[in-house]
């Protein structure tokens, strides 16, 4: 058993992102490539985004500290602290309206969208 404390480590990684480059900081805090299930809180600054990818997982965005904007095409949604947003099956962006902390929640899927089980 190994417990976390995500209230610290999002401060951290905020703490992290005002000291880096790239104005933003993540730590994996649990799976990774070899797990089905992969956790990571990002710190990032206001005015800062996670480019425009895909996503073919089921995913979450857990808002800890801030507020974000999350975009697909031209439609959007805003959450702050102890907001949740499942993030779609869809190319998608999000930006941090605030100097924000998430947890991101991703779980591989076993098989590509709309295909079953051989």
């Amino acid at each position: 058993m190994q417990k976390i404390s995500i209230e610290a480590l999002a401060r951290q990684q905020l703490a992290a992102a005002a000291d880096a480059g790239g104005r933003r900081a993540a730590d994996t805090v649990y799976g990774g490539h070899e797990k089905s299930l992969r956790q990571t809180v990002i710190g990032m600054l206001k005015g800062s985004y996670l480019g425009e990818h895909d996503n073919h997982d089921d995913a979450t965005v857990y808002v800890l500290h801030g507020r974000i904007r999350l975009w697909v095409g031209k439609d959007f949604w805003e959450a702050r602290i102890g907001d949740l947003l499942i993030v779609p099956d869809a190319r998608h962006s999000i930006e941090m309206l605030e100097d924000s902390a998430l947890l991101m929640s991703v779980a591989k899927r076993p098989y590509p969208p709309g295909q079953l089980a051989p």
